[in-house]
This record gives structure tokens, sequence and C-alpha cells, in this order.
């Protein structure tokens, strides 16, 4: 059985930064996608940054050049890396695990396995 959990949410300054991890088991592909999503009050949710079980990364061009994603393989743990967050960044965040490949790494269809979430909250 595949688990994911969510840590490392909270509230925030502007311009502050957050690091969110993602602790995964039962997911034993190591060529399987994983990405962050997000979704905020009353919007649907949207791919935030995604990286390929070979380390190639994708980025929503709302977070590019301040979000970082990075994986442990060792650790079996996933994280997102979030600077100069703005208000915008509010959201519940997902950590999610998919299929292999290189392409459309921010496709939600493309991922099989999501966590329960975390809260993000950038105050002005």
């Amino acid at each position: 059985q595949v688990q994911l959990v969510e840590s490392g949410g909270g509230s925030v300054q502007v311009g502050g930064s957050l690091r969110l991890s993602c602790a995964t088991s039962g997911f034993s592909d190591r060529r399987g996608r994983m990405a962050w999503f997000r979704q905020a009050p009353g919007k649907e949710r949207e791919g935030v940054a995604g990286v390929s079980g070979g380390g190639s990364t994708s980025y929503s061009d709302s977070v590019k050049g301040r979000f970082s994603i990075s994986k442990d393989n060792n650790k079996s743990t996933l994280y997102l890396q979030m600077n100069s967050l703005k208000p915008e960044d509010t959201a519940t965040y997902y950590c999610a695990a998919g299929k292999p490949g290189l392409w459309n790494l921010l496709r939600e269809s493309d991922y099989s396995y999501w966590g329960q979430g975390t809260q993000v909250t950038v105050a002005s």
C-alpha cells in the first residue's frame, strides 16, 4: 500500500521560506514521477513542481525561480523548498506519485497516489 505523508506547512510572512517534505512508503518504482500540487480555496488544483525518476524537473511559471523540488531516494522523501513566498502561494499543498516518464510532469492525470495535504499560509 502506497502512502504519502506531507509535513512542513505553516504560516509565514511575505518573502519568507518554507520547506515541505513528503515521506513515502510502498512506492517502490524509482522510475516513477513525483510532484507537488496545490489548491487554493475556490480554485482548481494546479501542478507546482515535478521531478522524473531520473531527476528532470518542471515548474509552473508562477513558482519558477522561487521553488525547488528535490528527492532523497535513500530516505524515500520528496521535498519542496519555497522561497520568496507571496500571498498567492497560500494553498493546501499535496504530494503525488505516479507513472514513469519525462514529459508533462505537472499533468494531474499521470499521478495515482496522493497525500492528505499540508496547509501553507503566507501573510501580507
